[in-house]
């Protein structure tokens, strides 16, 4: 038995309430299927694969997977552990109405706090900090879909998913230091970061 149990607050009951009345079938099935893109197997394959391919790339791709894989392995673990320490009942063992509209079971009953998939996602929106504004966008763009996922499905309550990002972020910026990742380039400027402009006529 875990040694904290954390409630639900009442906005998550509200948001927990709505999904169960207005989901549906189609609705559940297209968010099961989405919310594999954030599943720790998944980015664990893909981390250990891009750190792979890039052994025989550039240094700074080569420091960029080691931080992407060592964030993917850190956010891995970290809710396993964090499930040892709360309990929290997820939404979808508190609701029939839910069920009927096609709410599936998902996990452990006790295992809601934290998101697991919200930690992955919030990690890769952290470390998207410093690519182009196009492709962080993108990132934090998908990323949102994927946490929502979590929501619908109702195998989460809102603020796990809150708390999930939060985490997630927080563990890929203490890594930084670590890993190097996100330093000045040689040139000064940061990757992604647009080079300085001088007026004609002087010279750096």
């Amino acid at each position: 038995m875990a040694l904290y149990r954390i409630p639900p607050t009442r906005s998550d009951v509200a948001i927990a309430n709505a999904v169960a009345e207005y989901t549906s079938p189609p609705a559940e099935q297209a968010a099961e299927l989405l919310t594999w893109a954030a599943d720790e197997h998944v980015l664990l394959s893909i981390a250990a694969g891009w750190w792979l391919y890039c052994r025989g790339r550039p240094v700074r791709d080569r420091r960029n997977s080691d931080h992407i894989l060592l964030t993917t392995l850190a956010v891995s673990l970290a809710p396993h552990l964090l499930k040892r320490i709360f309990d929290q009942r997820r939404p979808d063992r508190l609701t029939v109405r839910g069920h009927l509209h096609g709410v599936p079971l998902s996990g452990k009953p006790l295992d809601a706090f934290p998101s697991g998939h919200a930690m992955h996602v919030g990690a890769l929106a952290s470390a998207a900090t410093v690519l182009p504004r196009a492709k962080r966008n993108l990132v934090w763009a998908f990323g949102a879909g994927l946490v929502l996922t979590r929501v619908v499905l109702l195998a989460h309550w809102a603020s796990d998913v809150v708390a999930g990002l939060a985490l997630g972020a927080l563990t890929e910026r203490l890594l930084r230091p670590l890993t190097g990742y996100g330093a000045s380039t040689a040139n000064g400027s940061r990757p992604g970061a647009t080079a300085a402009r001088f007026p004609s006529g002087l010279r750096r």
